[in-house]
Parts: structure tokens; sequence; C-alpha cells
């Protein structure tokens, strides 16, 4: 008897060490709309399948976030996230977000590249994007994140209302440009459809609702 009853014991400390480490969450989704969180890989890294709440990922898109046609954009947005893939993000004003470089090997930046007053989102050919940081933490014009190593992140305060056209320094040319909507009803618009292992992609055209 004492026997069985230690194994229970050490079944039951097992079922808890799993699901502590694993943050496990019954019944799918959690409040912050992620799902597992994966074990640590460092102090600053973790492997995510969704993100967390105030959070924005970025990465190439033919890294995993594709590219999207966003009909209400009329322009082709992609590397950046608030979900999963790539999308046009929206948060209120005053809230304080993480930029989070997703890849594992590649540097990234967050770059203001315009303010925009409506739809349509028209992203220059050639935009001057510092690697440098700017703007002292708060978004604004000429905000520019700095360079954020492979699974590091940044914070960046969302003080003021806006539409704002964003894209990496490194990589805007590949496809890393997209929107970013500060507004008290902004919503985030559709996601991509996730890319093939080797050719960027598009998922068909969709409409967001920024409403700012």
């Amino acid at each position: 008897m004492g026997k069985k009853l230690l194994a229970i014991g050490i079944a039951l400390v097992g079922i808890a060490v799993s699901a502590c480490a694993g943050k496990m969450r019954p019944g799918g989704l959690g409040p912050s709309g992620a799902t597992y969180l994966l074990p640590t890989v460092d102090a600053d890294l973790q492997m995510v399948a969704v993100l967390p709440k105030d959070t924005i990922g970025e990465e190439l898109p033919t890294e995993g976030l594709g590219q999207i046609k966003d009909e209400t954009w009329e322009a082709l947005l992609g590397g950046f996230t608030q979900q999963k893939y790539s999308e046009q993000m929206a948060f209120p004003p005053g809230t304080k977000i993480t930029i989070r470089n997703l890849s594992k090997t590649t540097p990234h930046t967050l770059d203001v590249v315009k303010v925009i007053a409506e739809p349509p989102a028209v992203f220059p050919k050639n935009p001057n994007l510092s690697v440098k940081a700017h703007g002292h933490g708060r978004l604004g014009v000429g905000y520019a994140s700095g360079i954020i190593k492979p699974g590091k992140s940044v914070t960046v305060l969302l003080a003021t209302k806006g539409i704002y056209e964003i894209g990496c320094a490194f990589h805007y040319a590949e496809g890393m440009h997209d929107v970013l909507v500060v507004g008290k009803f902004a919503r985030h618009g559709p996601q991509a459809t996730p890319p093939p292992s080797t050719k960027p992609t598009t998922s068909p055209t969709s409409k967001s609702s920024y409403e700012p």
C-alpha cells in the first residue's frame, strides 16, 4: 500500500511540474492570447506559439511570418505581427509594448518610416532608416529601435495616437514593412498565411478595420 501511495505521489508531482514548466492553460487560449510557453532558452529569449499581449514580433517574411495583401491599406505588409503571422497591428495609446526579434540568426530593427493620416499606405522605395536608436523609447516621427539581436527585445511607449508606417532598416527592401495603428478603438488586421520554407508567399487579399 505504501509503495502504491508513493508511486501516485511521484506521478502527481510529475504532472504538476510539467504544467508549471509549460504554463498549460485548460480550454485553449489564455486571456493574454498565448497558447503554450515553451522552456526558457535564456533570460531574454523564449519560444512562443502565439505572442504575449502587448508584444510585436518581427522577422523576415520568408523566415515564417509571411506577407499579406491588405485591402484597406492597399499595400503588401510583412515582417511584423502581434499574433503569429504578418498583419496590420493596433494598440491603444499609452501602451508600453515589447518589440521582440523572433529570428534565431538575423538582427532587425523597427523604425518609423512616416506617419500618415489615412489609407492607403504608400511605402517609399528607399527610405533613410537608422540602425541606431532614436526617440528615447517613445514612438513617433524619427523613432528607431536600434539593432535588436536575434531572440532579444526592446520596449517602446506608444505615447501618441496615429498611423505609423514602420520598417526594418536592414530588410525593408525584402518586404519588412508594415502598418501600426495607435488608437483607442483600433483593431489589428487579418493575418498572412505561413510561407513555404524556401519561397515568400502572400495570402489572398484581406481587409483591415483600423478605426483609430
